[in-house]
């Protein structure tokens, strides 16, 4: 099965409004601060996911999945491969609807678990990168969204 269908892409990215990022670090310079910087930005709630700091982005940072206390769309994992099949579990009973991991994170026993349990999976693609490519400016910059149309939403 493909993880990285621009249909299903597209469709999460419309639907989601929070997203729980697992490894968000609150290292400026880290990619997960700036994954987390940029969807915050353009109107999504980020919850930060990391036993190591109290706060990131100025929203609260939970230990794990398991004390988010409120309904999470996308879990977007920043960590080692072999921590997916953990981090699906804990996706799955926290009710999320889909597992999205970014570049490199690819484990299949962890899609497996998000599947049987019901999530979407998006695997080894930058959540970032997916919402500028798909929902952001850079599809107005020329780049191939793998879409045909004449129609331009958006512009005013």
């Amino acid at each position: 099965m493909s993880y990285q269908d621009a249909l299903t892409i597209q469709r999460v990215l419309h639907s989601s409004r929070t997203i729980a990022i697992v490894g968000l670090s609150g290292n400026e310079l880290r990619a997960s601060y700036f994954v987390g910087y940029y969807m915050k930005r353009h109107g999504y709630r980020v919850i930060p996911v990391n036993p190591r700091e109290s706060s990131i982005l100025g929203e609260v940072s939970y230990p794990s999945l398991a004390e988010v206390p409120e309904p999470i769309d996308i879990v977007n994992v920043f960590r080692a491969p072999g921590a997916l099949p953990q981090i699906a579990a804990d996706a799955v009973t926290a009710g999320a609807k889909t597992l999205w991991t970014q570049f490199g994170v690819v484990n299949q026993e962890g899609a497996d678990i998000a599947e049987r349990g019901g999530l979407t999976v998006i695997m080894d693609r930058c959540l970032k990168v997916e919402h500028a490519r798909y929902v952001g400016r850079m599809h107005w910059l020329g780049f191939n969204t793998q879409r045909i149309t004449s129609v331009r939403t958006g512009l005013q």
